[in-house]
């Protein structure tokens, strides 16, 4: 076996009214570098975990379970960039890590439909599996028998990600949603989402902005468990950004700012800011992606 790295970037779902249907990649990773050896062993964190209590490994013997495949013994030492609970699709980029895996190492020559498929199996739902499988902006649905989505990479804009230290379990965010929605506010916020993919493909970044912060589905009942969620939007608008959103259930935030003027922004942010990381991070283009080590 030739030494390899698997790559898979981060992702935000969401992106304000595009709710549980659009994700977009970003330039933090989980890497996985594999090499073959005698006995299995897998590195995370820099500590020895055994495969059986791995969730990537585990989900690599489910993707070879089904297709009737046994992997080699090799070692993997995986590192990540991704932190975890902050809404940046950790879970999504493991299963996908996890999926590419079992592809390489059991020669299953996958197509992008069946990592897809099996992702989203385990994930519950595309918006995050998606970015991380194909990078850039996704927008995904489920059908009965077939995962739709449709891509847009040439976005030029510059985003900064506020990082607070503290974890937002999906589970919780998950629960302060109402279960049904009235049909005229549906309507609207529907009418939202449509319109920021539309000012998306038209490169209308004004108009992006102004329907990124104005979502209906999710943001005003996630809001109140997102600490500085009104400031950091406030003055994010006042540097220059175009709007500023949730970075999928939190509690990250994510703001869109016009193309070179990221930097900028980022350290006024920083003077604004405390207890947070606050990145200036590239769209990834090229989601899991897969090279040799030498």
């Amino acid at each position: 076996m030739m030494p390899f790295r698997i790559s898979v970037p981060a992702s935000s779902a969401n992106l304000g009214p595009g709710f549980d249907s659009m994700g977009l990649a970003l330039g933090l990773y989980i890497h996985l570098d594999v090499e073959d050896s005698d006995q299995p062993a897998f590195f995370a964190h820099g500590s020895t975990e055994s495969e059986e209590n791995h969730f990537i490994w585990n989900i690599s013997e489910q993707v070879a379970k089904r297709y009737g495949v046994t992997l080699p013994p090799c070692k993997v030492q995986e590192t990540s960039e991704i932190p975890l609970a902050r809404g940046l699709g950790s879970s999504a980029s493991a299963i996908v890590a996890g999926i590419e895996l079992a592809n390489q190492l059991g020669n299953l020559q996958l197509t992008d439909d069946q990592k897809l498929a099996f992702g989203t199996e385990i994930e519950g739902h595309p918006d995050n599996i998606a970015p991380a499988l194909f990078g850039g902006l996704t927008i995904s649905t489920m059908l009965e028998d077939d995962i739709p989505s449709a891509q847009l990479n040439d976005i030029e804009l510059d985003l900064i990600a506020y990082i607070p230290k503290v974890e937002l379990k999906t589970e919780v965010a998950r629960d302060c949603l109402p279960d049904t929605y009235e049909r005229n506010y549906a309507a609207r916020a529907s009418a939202m989402s449509n319109l920021i993919v539309a000012a998306l493909y038209s490169k209308d970044y004004v108009l992006f902005g102004k329907m990124l912060e104005n979502d209906l589905f999710h943001e005003p009942f996630r809001k109140e468990l997102i600490s500085n969620f009104d400031v950091i939007r406030e003055k994010a608008k006042a540097f220059g950004a175009f709007g500023t959103a949730l970075s999928g259930a939190g509690s990250t935030m994510l703001s869109f700012v016009p193309k070179g003027n990221g930097s900028t922004v980022k350290e006024k942010m920083v003077t604004q800011l405390e207890g947070y990381q606050v990145k200036l991070l590239e769209i990834d283009t090229k989601g899991v992606s897969v090279s040799q080590n030498r």
